[in-house]
């Protein structure tokens, strides 16, 4: 039985341990995706464009609600909370 738990064990790490590097790799390819379409954007000169919603945030800003406005502009790109932050502080309201 202890054998039993030992190999459960060791085989749940290196499961563990090859989805954690598969997932590395997936974020290292998709970094370096990213950096080549802003190579290309930048070349072309486009510019990103501004996420649609950005009225309500930019609303909430107006109204000293800068966390409900985090919060908001963070359910309208997906952003994590950093990014959203120094977004919403850089937005012209």
């Amino acid at each position: 039985m202890i054998f039993a738990v030992i190999a459960l064990v060791l085989a749940v790490n290196w499961i563990t341990a090859h989805v954690n590097q598969k997932v590395r790799e997936v974020a290292r390819k998709t970094a370096r995706v990213e950096y080549k379409l802003d190579l290309i954007m930048a070349h072309l000169g486009i510019e990103e464009p501004e996420p649609a919603g950005l009225d309500v945030v930019r609303d909430l800003l107006r109204k000293n609600k800068e966390i409900e406005a985090i919060k908001e502009y963070r359910r309208i790109t997906g952003a994590g909370l950093k990014e959203a932050k120094d977004a919403v502080e850089a937005l012209d309201y």
